[in-house]
């Protein structure tokens, strides 16, 4: 890591002494590049990397301190600057011309503070710094005097729990370090920090392009609005999505869909047009956002919610419309536990699905810690479903992986929103009166991705909502037929967000081969903070 807080200063100063030898005040080109500066007896050689710090550990004196002389302490005590914080002085060699300035490793729990030199006519000058073997970072401001000089000031914190001291220059103390506040583009803790994004505010064009054409070529709209880091990533999500739809639909066609191979193929034809869909509403979103403040999600959510509601069904080929909802959820740490039923009161029809999920990848949702809600969980469930009316029922099991993605992390532009996708696959049988047969087992590839947004910035409201297909078929929305005559999927938009601690509200609407609506009162357990 010192090389690269040593690497940057390096080119500036190289930089500056090119500008001066070649400059008139230097004599241009007629300056021998071979001619050795002197400097003063009193200033120690520049010097860089590991010979720097050898140099440095050198110059220690008795327990670890560094000599300071006379000078220098007088010098710290006008600014107000502890002995332990070592100053290396910059020296003024000729006509303005640059010296470099040689940083002094301060002892433990110390700051040692590196000011550059002066250059004439604007030129800039850098410090070259080190850090010691606690792996401690260094921070660099840079401060201007007068029409002529760009000084750099480096505070270096050698200790794990050192402060740093803010710098002084000739022309008073510099400004310390400001840390971020609350609304600044601190969107994933843990993360590198992403570029800082200038002021956005809401165009129409942009949001018009987004939705033609922007359908079809993604990043059109960002690109519109200006933001051109966003409109590479989404033209990148979009490429990759098309590479998997080829990658896998064309063997589909070859091969004549045949049963040995369809799997995997259809597994990668789907994921491909899950990337192309997230990509498609990622641009909308990504213009349309700076029209609202972006959502966040909760630190952590109820331990223990209890559901219950209204669901209405419109199948032409079914004759139950009406359904009592009914749910709970606990969180167990890195365990959730989950169970719905769905009963028809007049005509019997019941459906009750239970099982859990296990948290893979990031924080619990009982306790997310800040995180910017990025998971992986693998689910286990199982199915139940009683047809009284038509003389069948129908019961298995399923297993997958769900993920989801915090899109901050693909551009800021993006925050506050965030991509679901989940795979799987599902046994069932079939019980009909009569014989069982090889007929009545049945397996079925799990397959979902939506696009979603945090409800709640830290107010009373606090939750999500997600627009998604899903491509199971056995459900209440069923799928629908497309005009070459297979069948894919339904889709749906659900939404949950707490009003209150311990009160919320759930609504799903779905639309495949029937229409399907819920509305649920939600009780939490301890609340969501």
């Amino acid at each position: 890591m010192w090389v690269l807080a040593v690497m940057p200063s390096m080119a500036r100063a190289q930089s500056a002494f090119d500008l001066l030898s070649q400059g008139p005040e230097l004599g241009g080109l007629d300056v021998p590049r071979d001619v050795p500066v002197r400097l003063p007896a009193s200033v120690p050689p520049i010097r860089v990397g590991g010979e720097q710090g050898l140099a440095a550990r050198g110059a220690m004196g008795p327990g670890g301190a560094a000599p300071v002389s006379r000078e220098e302490a007088t010098e710290a005590a006008a600014h107000a600057v502890p002995e332990s914080e070592v100053r290396a002085s910059a020296a003024l060699a000729g006509d303005g011309a640059a010296a470099g300035a040689s940083a002094v490793l301060a002892g433990q729990g110390a700051a040692a503070e590196v000011a550059t030199m002066r250059a004439g006519d604007g030129a800039a000058a850098g410090a070259s710094t080190m850090l010691d073997g606690s792996g401690t970072a260094a921070t660099t401001s840079k401060v201007s005097a007068g029409d002529d000089a760009a000084r750099a000031s480096t505070v270096l914190a050698v200790s794990d729990g050192a402060e740093g001291v803010p710098a002084v220059s000739e022309s008073g103390p510099l400004s310390p370090p400001v840390a971020p506040r609350a609304g600044d583009n601190v969107l994933s803790p843990g993360l590198t920090p992403l570029s800082p994004m200038a002021p956005r505010t809401f165009q129409p064009l942009p949001v018009a392009a987004s939705v033609l054409p922007g359908l079809l070529f993604h990043g059109l709209g960002p690109w519109l609005a200006g933001d051109g880091h966003t409109a590479k990533q989404l033209w990148a999500l979009e490429g990759t999505g098309l590479g998997l739809i080829a990658a896998g639909g064309v063997p589909i066609v070859f091969t004549g869909a045949s049963r040995r191979t369809i799997a995997p193929l259809y597994a990668v034809t789907l994921a491909g047009f899950s990337v192309f869909g997230i990509s498609a509403l990622a641009n909308l979103y990504a213009v349309t956002s700076p029209a609202f403040d972006p959502g966040v999600p909760a630190s952590s959510l109820p331990p223990l919610e209890l559901e219950m509601g209204y669901q209405y069904v419109n199948d032409p080929a079914f004759e139950y419309s009406h359904f009592i909802s009914l749910g709970a959820l606990a969180r167990l740490d890195s365990v959730k536990l989950e169970a719905t039923a769905r009963l028809a009161p007049g005509e019997g029809n019941t459906q009750v699905r239970f099982g859990g999920a296990y948290r893979l990848i990031g924080e619990p949702e009982g306790a997310r810690n800040g995180s910017d809600g990025t998971s992986l969980d693998a689910e286990l469930y199982g199915l139940f479903h009683r047809y009284p009316t038509e003389g069948f029922t129908m019961a298995g099991g399923e297993v997958g992986l769900r993920g989801r993605y915090a899109m901050v992390r693909v551009s800021p532009a993006l925050a506050g929103s965030f991509a679901e996708a989940s795979i799987g696959t599902s046994l069932q049988g079939y019980s009909y009166p009569g014989a069982v047969s090889d007929g009545n087992l049945d397996e079925q590839l799990l397959f979902t991705f939506g696009y979603g947004v945090w409800l709640g910035r830290g107010g009373p409201v606090r939750g999500d909502a997600l627009l998604y297909y899903d491509h199971r078929k056995d459900g209440f929305a069923g799928g629908m037929r497309t005009r070459g005559g297979g069948v894919v999927g339904n889709f749906g938009l659900r939404g949950r967000a707490l009003l209150t601690k311990d009160w919320g509200v759930a609504a799903e609407v779905q639309a495949g081969g029937a229409i399907v609506g819920r509305l649920s009162l939600i009780y939490a357990v301890g609340g969501e903070s």
